[in-house]
């Protein structure tokens, strides 16, 4: 008699497992259906002559200027002297590539060994990859 219990209970459980495998497929299926049905209510995507184009002069490109210098006071300024957001009035410059040269003047390569290369790297190469 034992055994034929637990057969019944080996057989009930297997029942339960495809009820709720069908369950979970069902609830997929029907996700599934919804899923199409909102998508059919939706517009269409827009067509390519919907789409934005550029200008008719052509793409927009950054302006680079160079600034004059402003002199700064012996004491710094407060946040409530500065004007403009930080460039307390600053113009631009009239000789854009004088000030360029004598800003970019003072960057040099430093001279001496540089730092020490990394194990397995090649000879020469201490300096990194823009040296």
């Amino acid at each position: 008699m034992d055994t034929i219990l637990s057969v019944d209970a080996i057989l009930s459980d297997i029942a339960w497992f495809i009820f709720a495998g069908l369950a979970v497929v069902g609830l997929l299926l029907g996700g599934f259906k919804l899923g199409q049905r909102v998508r059919a209510k939706e517009p269409p995507p827009p067509a390519a002559e919907d789409q934005p184009h550029l200008p008719d002069g052509g793409a927009v490109y950054e302006v680079r200027e160079e600034r004059d210098p402003v002199e700064m006071p012996e004491g710094g300024l407060r946040p409530h002297e500065m004007q403009g957001y930080g460039n307390f009035g600053s113009t631009a410059s009239t000789h854009p590539e004088e000030v360029r040269r004598e800003r970019e003047s003072g960057y040099k390569l430093p001279e001496g060994p540089g730092p020490h290369p990394q194990p397995g790297s090649p000879p020469d190469s201490g300096r990194g990859a823009h040296a």
